[in-house]
């Protein structure tokens, strides 16, 4: 009886070993899985090395950049085993870019890029400005990670500019749209209807809200202007379009 036992306890423990290492065992790059009765590959992308990550341009991550966001305005959005991604990325990272992006729920700023987890750093904020907090997580992102390019992305209807054309006035937001406000200064020679109604004023001052955030990073962040000017790093503005999809640089 005893051996019996024993027997059993061993066979059960030599299971779950079993069942453990299959477990984690990482998907290989064309794994296929059945999605609606239908075979797809997924896709586990191979998390850069710190070598790998240095042998990439500015002009690189911006060129992988436009093929994501193509991929998405496409509908073929790359099917990634997120599971797989998350485990080979445990002990370390080194992502291609930094995006600055708007709150904006409408602005899924991984998916419009068709990027996956490791890829990019993302830092959000209505309004998408910079202030101390977010310099800092930008120099640690380029200086410190190794990233190539900062993206510094607006998007059409941004409910922070049109508050800030309107004047909001409420809480904690006052002092945010400040920080929006000298992209109104920036039109101030525009001739037509100043207002959050007029979508081509909404549009200029979205772009002029840009342009200044860029002006500010390389203003307040020698780290990041420094790098620029020797070439190890790229800023750039755009604009995602919300009807269509697509990121214009």
């Amino acid at each position: 009886m005893k051996k019996n036992v024993n027997f059993l306890i061993v066979m059960f423990f030599l299971l779950v070993t079993i069942f453990s290492c299959k477990k984690e065992e990482l998907p290989t790059e064309n794994n296929k899985m059945t999605y609606k009765g239908k075979d797809v590959n997924v896709l586990v992308e191979k998390i850069f090395t710190a070598e790998e990550q240095n042998q990439l341009t500015p002009k690189d991550v911006i060129d992988l950049l436009i093929e994501g966001n193509e991929r998405f305005m496409n509908n073929d959005l790359t099917a990634r085993d997120h599971s797989a991604q998350v485990r080979n990325s445990t002990y370390g990272q080194y992502p291609k870019a930094i995006v600055l992006s708007c709150i904006d729920s409408r602005v899924p700023v991984e998916d419009i890029f068709d990027k996956g987890i490791g890829d990019m750093f993302v830092a959000r904020v209505a309004g998408n400005f910079v202030n101390e907090d977010i310099l800092g997580s930008m120099e640690y992102s380029c200086k410190v990670a190794g990233s190539k390019l900062i993206v510094v992305l607006g998007h059409e209807h941004c409910g922070a500019v049109k508050a800030t054309i309107d004047d909001v006035k409420l809480g904690n937001i006052t002092a945010m749209l400040a920080k929006i406000k000298p992209a109104i200064e920036m039109a101030s020679d525009y001739s037509g209807e100043k207002t959050s109604k007029n979508k081509e004023y909404v549009h200029l001052v979205c772009e002029n809200n840009v342009k200044n955030t860029i002006n500010q990073i390389r203003k307040n962040s020698p780290i990041l202007r420094e790098m620029e000017e020797k070439g190890q790093i790229k800023i750039v503005g755009a604009i995602y379009d919300m009807s269509t999809g697509k990121i214009n640089y």
